[in-house]
């Protein structure tokens, strides 16, 4: 599984074009990616054929949320869901850096029966703790991480955990570039990689995705 950010038609088309498997669709990349307009999700779920799994994130103060954030929140998924989205990526932590349980249970509420991706903010977390904790949760399909705080090749050990003791697919990213991946999938054994910056022009939040790089990503991993 390779998954690529996307912020706009185009973007999706060109990830599509080049071969990857899934979207993960954002507005604002600089901020770490937030809840992108409702009529872009709508076009950018018309106009390709892999699934498309949209960010929900209201604001980039913090991985925590107010009462007011979650219904937010909820909202937003019930209408990504009418829009025909293939999942979504949410994350709650709490005050003492733990997941927060009692916000996650009141957005899977909303879920159904689409997938759900728990995305980079376990990395400021004790990992192989969190993964214990949302293992409680068969709605969550798919965790995002760099394996911790550190550089995703000083968390490698930590990932093989990850990946040996999660039930929901762990999905690498943060961190990943075409000097570091080939190696990364040889110590982790990992399958399923997200990719952001690295392959957009001249790795960039603000560029084009890259197609001569993501088309050598694709043929790279052999996805």
């Amino acid at each position: 599984m390779l998954e690529i950010i996307g912020m706009s038609v185009e973007d999706a088309k060109a990830i599509e074009y080049c071969g990857a498997n899934r979207i993960e669709l954002v507005s604002a990349l600089t901020e770490g990616g937030l809840t992108p307009s409702f009529s872009m999700i709508e076009k950018v779920i018309n106009s390709v054929n892999i699934p498309v799994n949209v960010m929900i994130r209201n604001h980039a103060k913090s991985f925590r949320y107010s009462g007011y954030d979650l219904e937010v929140m909820q909202k937003d998924i019930e209408i990504v869901k009418s829009l025909g989205a293939n999942g979504v990526v949410l994350g709650l932590l709490d005050d003492n850096k733990k997941i927060d349980t009692d916000g996650l249970e009141k957005l899977l509420e909303a879920v159904s029966d689409i997938d759900v991706t728990f995305h980079k903010a376990i990395d400021e977390t004790n990992v192989l703790e969190s993964v214990n904790v949302l293992n409680k949760y068969d709605k969550i399909t798919n965790i995002l991480t760099a394996g911790g705080v550190k550089s995703i090749l000083e968390n490698t050990n930590d990932i093989k955990s990850m990946i040996k003791n999660s039930k929901a697919n762990i999905l690498l990213g943060g961190g990943l570039n075409f000097d570091n991946i080939e190696n990364i999938k040889k110590l982790t054994h990992a399958t399923d990689f997200h990719f952001g910056t690295a392959v957009r022009i001249n790795k960039s939040p603000f560029g084009e995705i890259d197609t001569n790089k993501l088309s050598q990503l694709v043929k790279l991993l052999e996805v």
